[in-house]
């Protein structure tokens, strides 16, 4: 949070408080070989933060986005293709009404194109089905 102090114009000795809270969002991916405490990273423009983390499963997503929601005051979730709708229910509950909860899908085509490079990268056979 920033904390900005200002003159008005025309207010001689008048300050006023500008808060700059930046916009939070959390975006969670699946990889078989991922560590949530290890793989993760975080942009801050000032403005806006995004916080990147790869889970290695479901249990690992609830865990780091309850504990991130928490204490990084997180305003919205941005989910991987690879969580499936139960997935994303179980999420929408742990995180409450005021954080929006969101999937990034692509289209027909992208979804196959996506399926068939994590297949090559051993996704599908490290027994993850994502």
């Amino acid at each position: 949070m920033r904390f900005v102090l200002s003159k008005r114009p025309g207010k001689l000795g008048n300050t006023h408080k500008e808060v700059n809270v930046a916009f939070k969002v959390l975006f969670l991916a699946h990889a078989p070989d991922a560590d949530g405490k290890r793989d993760r990273s975080v942009i801050d423009t000032g403005m806006y933060q995004l916080f990147s983390i790869v889970v290695k499963d479901q249990a690992e997503a609830l865990e780091v986005c309850g504990d991130c929601v928490t204490r990084e005051n997180i305003h919205a979730v941005v989910l991987c293709p690879g969580f499936t709708h139960n997935d994303v229910a179980e999420i929408a509950r742990l995180v409450g009404r005021d954080v929006a909860v969101s999937v990034a899908r692509g289209d027909g085509p992208s979804g196959r194109a996506s399926r068939e490079a994590r297949k090559r990268a051993g996704y599908l056979t490290k027994g993850t089905g994502i």
